[in-house]
């Protein structure tokens, strides 16, 4: 079978929606290149979007309804139950009799590293996908480097309370801020398995997709302490930079839940750059409900207008009768339509979890950040957010000083709108997106040799 008459790519993201929603914009600019892109998930996951030309098809993973989808379970599934139905959807692509429309690559997301054994074994090119900043793949692919100098235990446990630095010339992390301390002492324990793994599955790939803008890739540069194996060895993939994807193309209700458009009326009431949207993200708990109320109490002595995305489980931790008393100061929903939100006029200020979606969309639309980190990548999105780019400041609290001293620090840096501005142009103007597209032209014409 020849290679040129295949059009069939099968996309696996890791089902969490800040994966699901680049993975589904890489969809859509592969179609664009006349390939045929069929994004896999798992069948708890139910995608609004209905993109023409994108296929998106569900496959079991073997939880009960009602089980809790977290990490452990979703993590259980895709090692345990869900490999078996990939192999038979590929089979049934590839061994269809249509030799003109078989596979031509399986790209995945490294989170979803699963896939890529499935993908071997059928002898189908796999590419890696990686949602998030390059200098967190560094960091994460330095494990074997860590434990040779000392920094971390073999169970991933830091070994000293300093700083570490992410690169030269680069932003510094708390030695509690690694991606896999989260959770008590078990689950990190587990977490820094699955990223050892996951690493160890993506150095056997050719070719890595990175959801980054060019420039990231040649400023992050590692010093002696965490030289990573994508440097030392040629058994790496070779990294592309294709991204931020959410400035290349649009996809239509790609969320997971519904928008709530009510809040872009409430918003054309209010006066320009005073309002302080509010989101934590979609993946992990928001912040736990004792913070929730501080975080609300805060607010409404604050007297700022507001908008909160906060989901009804964690609306238990508001103040009893929090809804009716700031029904006029603010709005609190579900589910916005966040890229709306953080461009109109009224919003002056995001306060993030600092995932690396919502981090790229707040520069998309030139909107201050106010951070608080909770897990994962989000702590090496703030210290570029703060120490480098220095286009936020990081909280480190929920009391009324430590939101009022915040968002002053944010709003009263004259200076800060021009460096949000360049940073706009670096990551998203016509130079930036050109080069951008033009490593996804060159991974397309490799694939398709």
């Amino acid at each position: 079978m020849k290679c040129g008459k295949k059009t069939k790519v099968l996309l696996v993201p890791y089902p969490a929606q800040g994966h699901v929603t680049p993975m589904l914009k890489l969809a859509s600019l592969l179609l664009n290149h006349g390939l045929n892109p069929i994004v896999i998930t798992p069948n708890f996951i139910q995608i609004n979007s209905k993109e023409d030309g994108i296929s998106i098809i569900s496959i079991p993973d073997g939880l009960e309804d009602g089980t809790p989808r977290d990490f452990f379970a979703i993590e259980n599934a895709m090692e345990n139950y869900m490999p078996y139905h990939l192999e038979k959807l590929v089979q049934e692509y590839e061994f269809d009799g249509k030799e003109e429309d078989g596979i031509v690559c399986v790209i995945v997301d490294l989170l979803a590293s699963w896939a890529v054994k499935v993908a071997n074994k059928f002898g189908i090119q796999v590419a890696g996908f990686w949602p998030a900043m390059l200098a967190t793949y560094r960091l994460i692919d330095s494990i074997p480097d860590m434990l040779k100098n000392g920094i971390i235990s073999e169970t991933g446990c830091p070994l000293h309370s300093g700083p570490i630095s992410i690169s030269l010339g680069q932003p510094t992390l708390s030695s509690e801020d690694l991606p896999w301390l989260v959770g008590n002492s078990a689950a990190r324990i587990s977490r820094f398995k699955f990223w050892t793994k996951t690493m160890k599955r993506s150095r056997t790939l050719k070719w890595l997709l990175v959801n980054t803008f060019p420039d990231e890739c040649h400023n992050v540069r590692n010093t002696n302490i965490l030289k990573t194996q994508t440097d030392q060895s040629q058994d790496c993939p070779k990294i592309l930079p294709i991204g931020p994807l959410n400035t290349h193309v649009t996809i239509k209700n790609a969320s997971f839940w519904e928008e709530d458009l009510s809040c872009l009326d409430w918003l054309n009431k209010q006066v320009a750059n005073s309002v302080l949207y509010i989101s934590f993200g979609s993946w992990v708990s928001p912040i736990g409900k004792s913070k929730v109320n501080d975080l609300a109490l805060a607010l409404e002595l604050l007297k700022r207008p507001f908008i909160w995305v906060l989901g009804p489980t964690w609306r238990e931790g508001l103040p009893k009768s929090y809804l009716e008393r700031t029904s006029k100061q603010g709005k609190i929903m579900s589910w916005a339509p966040q890229i709306d939100v953080l461009q109109h006029e009224s919003v002056g200020c995001y306060l993030t979890h600092c995932g690396w979606n919502s981090t790229m969309e707040a520069i998309q639309s030139k909107t201050r950040l106010l951070c608080y980190p909770i897990a994962g990548d989000q702590f090496v999105n703030c210290a570029y957010i703060v120490q480098n780019w220095r286009i936020g400041n990081r909280m480190d609290g929920f009391g009324l000083k430590d939101l009022d001293e915040g968002l002053k620090r944010i709003m009263e840096d004259d200076e800060m709108s021009e460096r949000i501005a360049r940073l706009n142009e670096m990551t998203m103007g016509k130079v930036a997106s050109s080069r951008a597209m033009a490593n996804l032209t060159t991974f397309i014409c490799n694939v398709r040799i």
